[in-house]
């Protein structure tokens, strides 16, 4: 068996080949090659760009894929959706497409884009958005810079952002969210009906999707006196129950949890002050709940 899986070339290439790296996959790309190597024998790479990803999958090209729902949106594709992956090339939101116009200018609504022209690189979702609205306008597709366009190319797009620092940049005012996007991991129907097929898919998601638990997590080791437990456990917050083992001193335990990296700065020192001691932090590669 042999599972042949698209990796999305761009601005999703290299998030995707790092969280596969934290799930245990070293994938090596080579700029001259779109068949990059992986240290699994049953696995088989391509890059391919994720507005096309869909396209491939459903033809069975690829036995799966990984893209924006946008992109399967956009193509209309006909394949499975194996699960949810919330990463992005910055960190791991959603990704919203949205309606932006000049800051300046008369278009303050969708209302406003009757007959007017609009750029977007996802022509169909646009279309979609217009005639959910009732609006009649020319879409125009967008190879690209789709930003730079408003108002000499454009009255107005509909344009991807994670933060919306290029539409500000470019004077640019966001009047509306045509829909929010995140990657997922498709399957070619044909190929998701093989056990052997569907089971390694499953198994990479599982390792994923801990690998993105865990972006964010790190572990807290310490030691505490029994006496001080509870004032210890207090300041913890944890995923589940904090592990809990008797050291070869009777008088003392052994803590070991699981916590939001973000607030390992301001619990360390109200845990020293609690009683705990030989507090050790680690990073983690994935967390499977």
């Amino acid at each position: 068996m042999k599972l042949k899986i698209g990796i999305p070339k761009g601005s999703l290439q290299e998030s995707t080949i790092q969280l596969f790296k934290k799930a245990g996959f070293n994938i090596s790309v080579s700029s001259r090659s779109y068949f990059p190597s992986i240290d699994d024998d049953e696995v088989e790479c391509m890059l391919i760009r994720a507005q096309e990803m869909a396209r491939y999958v459903e033809d069975g090209v690829l036995d799966c894929g990984l893209t924006g729902i946008d992109w399967v949106q956009e193509n209309n594709a006909d394949v499975e959706k194996v699960a949810d992956l919330i990463y992005s090339k910055t960190g791991l939101g959603k990704v919203k497409w949205v309606l932006a116009a000049p800051k300046d200018g008369k278009i303050k609504s969708v209302k406003d884009l009757e007959g007017k022209r609009i750029a977007t690189e996802a022509v169909n979702i646009a279309k979609q958005y217009l005639k959910k609205n009732k609006v009649k306008a020319e879409v125009e597709f967008s190879w690209g810079a789709t930003e730079v366009k408003p108002p000499e190319l454009a009255d107005a797009i509909i344009e991807i952002t994670e933060t919306g620092s290029s539409l500000r940049a470019n004077n640019l005012e966001i009047l509306d969210t045509v829909m929010e996007s995140n990657t997922v991991l498709i399957a070619n129907k044909k190929s998701f009906k093989d056990f052997e097929k569907k089971k390694k898919m499953e198994g990479i998601v599982l390792l994923l999707k801990g690998a993105i638990q865990a972006e964010e997590k790190v572990g807290l080791m310490m030691n505490a006196k029994k006496k001080d437990l509870d004032n210890v456990l207090g300041i913890l917050p944890s995923l589940k129950n904090p592990t809990i083992a008797e050291l070869s001193d009777k008088g003392w335990l052994s803590i070991n949890t699981i916590v939001d990296e973000k607030i390992v700065r301001e619990i360390i020192p109200k845990l020293k002050e609690a009683g705990a001691s030989g507090i050790v932090e680690y990073p983690l590669n994935k967390v499977i709940e």
